[in-house]
């Protein structure tokens, strides 16, 4: 029988509404269970490790991201795969996080959680929690169906690094417009298997939990003044995600030239995406581009925004070249990007 860990760190799913202030306060998993006795009738064991303080996704950083790799880790040879509850505001960052800190997951990591709380009479957890366990303990051939990190939600498995929160209001709050989704729930799970990464055969979990939050972000804008962008790239930080218009371009004034060399030359990294949802960046296709290749911008193709960040932080914890930085934020590490 499967066994799989289900870790709770907070969100919506696991909230409820106070008679009183009809204030949304977070509620303990026994109290979720209570919701679900669906849960008995599936075919696995089910672990819970829940956070002792339940966390509103708005508050995640890097430590408590460590933390979750800690517990996968810890885990890892008791369990058939994870799920875990998290609030999706931020979840495609912790998910991105994820990707890249585990090295060689040969083991499904689900994250969901739920637009309305579980206690809800038209909530979407019950669905989401319920379909994540069945993905997460799916096998074929005795190998996990989907090795990877990914989110599920409504209806619909999403690799982690390539998805991003796009409504508020809607169950279907997840979009991965640059990479096909992994797995469709409907009468039966349908899994895409040609587009699900699967390990080297043999291969061992690395974890890696050193992450560095030195990084800054430049949202260009038409008319931004060079006190802006001067006080982003001065920042005590080690590396600068540039979201730029269409295919990668910014302003050819000169002094925005000058200055993005400067950062470079003092030994800051700078990324180059895309502020379009769709699409790619292409450095050097137009000539609005093509100085900040000649300088050494990288090149983040079709990166979300959520997986550039959480990149940047992975790749400054483990190296202090920025060259090498540079180079492997071009690879594709986690299938995360698609390098044209």
């Amino acid at each position: 029988m499967s066994q799989i860990l289900i870790i709770y760190t907070g969100g919506t799913i696991g909230m409820m509404s106070d008679p009183q202030t009809k204030v949304l306060k977070p509620i303990n998993f026994d109290q979720i269970m209570d919701n679900v006795p669906e849960l008995e009738k599936l075919n696995c064991k089910i672990k819970i490790h829940s956070f002792d303080e339940i966390i509103d996704s708005s508050n995640m950083n890097p430590a408590i991201w460590s933390q979750m790799a800690g517990l996968i880790e810890s885990n890892y040879d008791s369990v058939d795969g994870f799920v875990i509850l998290h609030g999706s505001d931020t979840m495609a960052f912790t998910a991105s996080a994820l990707s890249f800190m585990l090295e060689n997951l040969n083991k499904p990591v689900i994250f969901t959680g739920s637009q309305l709380p579980i206690s809800a009479v038209r909530t979407d957890a019950k669905e989401n929690l319920m379909t994540s366990i069945e993905i997460a303990k799916a096998k074929k051939n005795d190998l996990a169906r989907v090795p990877e990190v990914c989110i599920y939600f409504d209806y619909k498995l999403f690799r982690g690094n390539r998805s991003f929160k796009y409504n508020s209001s809607k169950f279907e709050a997840f979009r991965s417009p640059n990479y096909p989704i992994l797995a469709e729930s409907g009468v039966h799970l349908r899994f895409s298997q040609n587009d699900i990464r699967h390990p080297k055969e043999n291969s061992e979990l690395i974890v890696h939990k050193n992450l560095v939050n030195e990084v800054g972000v430049l949202k260009l804008y038409p008319g931004i003044s060079p006190k802006v962008v001067e006080a982003i790239l001065k920042a005590d930080v080690r590396g600068i995600v540039m979201e730029t218009f269409g295919a990668g371009n910014t302003t050819t004034d000169q002094w925005f030239i000058d200055m993005i060399k400067a950062a470079i030359d003092s030994g800051k990294v700078i990324l180059d995406i895309s502020q379009c949802k769709v699409g790619t960046v292409e450095l050097g296709r137009y000539d609005t581009s093509r100085q900040l290749k000649e300088i050494g911008v990288a090149n983040g193709y079709d990166m979300t925004y959520e997986s550039a960040v959480t990149k940047m932080m992975f790749l400054l914890g483990q190296n202090r070249d920025p060259l090498i930085v540079k180079q492997l934020l071009e690879t594709d590490l986690r299938g995360e990007i698609t390098v044209s």
